[in-house]
């Protein structure tokens, strides 16, 4: 009489065996989280070899997994297979609709000009009968979260991949009234092109509306001498991409904020050393003094840069994790000290860091590890992490408080 194992093991490994070339075989249970494990080699294409795989098991309610070990291939079966569960759009319209509220009142903070008061419940009263003026910013800013969302969304629905809807954080008493945005996978990729078209289609959508903004802010922005600040005021400078630097240069025909002079610098020591500590301040030179649309746009810029941190599950992640595997992981002390480095010039990275301590050795592992990423995907992921050079931002933001 044949055990329950060897009844299974009967039962699944010609299916197997029309995929895969089997070695030997190992029955899981006990400590180990799988029913069984084939070792060998694939016979057929690994993504087609899954696709079948997949369809043949479902009816036994299995989940394959393709894993590599010491250059073999791994087919490991899994007790259950995922059924995503349905989410509550409801929650998606309230928590947008929250804010784009927010979003219109801190569009309406930043162009308020009318009289100044001590008074903090006057100062954030103020700008509410200035709301109209917020729908420029808001109407911008939204647009390139949109498309960074929808491009994640898209390409998820594309490929068959369960993902919410977007999920809007508002976050009114803000330079930007939101925390940005997400999706969450409802299920893991198929496999690493998947994973890469799933989180490299949501920052590269966004850029395509953030860069037209950012330009069209830009011309309608102008440029105006910085001036010492009297007594009791405050100044608030948006810190400097590559892109950002390029995209004024386009616009104005120099690179901004441009000092009275470099002192006894070469222009490329002086503009490494702004760039990357916004020392010395410019006093007396020249900077854009951005409309409410440039500055959407900037903030365009610096979500696809955190976004692209390439760290756990951020879409920097992602990119990461399909070009280098679970080596992906041997970055993070290295990402982690550059932020901790990073937090001397601006506090917000020791914030950065720490979530990212918590949150970045967790990334999102395909349930086929086999499948490649093919010649023209590795192209856009190597993309991917040039456009992170080009946009991020040593100094996001430099805030100036002249004494009184």
């Amino acid at each position: 009489m044949l055990t329950a194992t060897e009844i299974e093991t009967d039962l699944y490994t010609p299916i197997i065996n029309r995929v895969f070339e089997i070695e030997d075989i190992t029955t899981g249970g006990g400590k180990q989280n799988f029913m069984m494990r084939y070792r060998g080699r694939l016979r057929v294409d690994s993504a087609l070899a899954y696709d079948q795989l997949t369809s043949s098991l479902r009816p036994y309610d299995i989940t394959p997994l393709f894993r590599t070990e010491n250059e073999r291939h791994v087919i490991l079966l899994l007790s259950g297979t995922i059924n995503a569960r349905a989410s509550n759009p409801w929650i998606n319209l309230i928590m947008f609709l929250l804010t784009l509220f927010s979003v219109i009142y801190a569009g309406a903070m930043y162009t308020y000009n009318g009289p100044s008061t001590t008074s903090l419940m006057q100062s954030l009263l103020a700008p509410l009968s200035n709301l109209w003026n917020g729908i420029p910013f808001a109407a911008s800013l939204l647009a390139i979260l949109l498309a960074h969302e929808f491009g994640h969304y898209l390409a998820g629905r594309y490929h068959h991949t369960h993902v919410t809807l977007p999920y809007f954080l508002p976050f009114p008493i803000s330079p930007f009234g939101t925390m940005g945005a997400f999706i969450q996978l409802k299920e893991p990729p198929k496999n690493k092109r998947i994973l890469l078209d799933i989180g490299i289609a949501g920052p590269l959508a966004g850029l395509v509306v953030a860069i037209p903004v950012l330009l069209f802010g830009l011309s309608l922005s102008r440029i105006d001498l910085l001036n010492t600040l009297a007594p009791g005021q405050g100044l608030q400078l948006e810190g400097n991409s590559i892109l950002y630097l390029f995209s004024k240069f386009i616009i104005f025909g120099k690179l901004l904020p441009a000092p009275i002079s470099y002192g006894n610098l070469p222009p490329l020591i002086y503009w490494v050393r702004y760039f990357f500590t916004g020392q010395p301040l410019p006093w007396g030179g020249l900077d854009v003094q951005l409309n409410s649309i440039a500055w959407a746009g900037w903030a365009g810029l610096l979500v696809t840069a955190l976004n692209l941190i390439p760290a756990g599950q951020l879409d920097g992640g992602h990119v990461m994790y399909v070009l280098f595997g679970r080596r992906a992981r041997l970055l993070l002390p290295f990402i982690l000290g550059t932020l901790v480095l990073l937090g001397f010039v601006w506090p917000g990275w020791w914030l950065w860091a720490f979530l990212i301590f918590l949150l970045g050795r967790l990334y999102a592992e395909p349930l086929d590890q086999i499948t490649p990423l093919d010649p023209r995907r590795k192209a856009i992921a190597i993309l991917g992490l040039v456009v992170f050079v080009l946009v991020f931002t040593p100094v996001p933001l430099i805030q100036v408080f002249a004494g009184g």
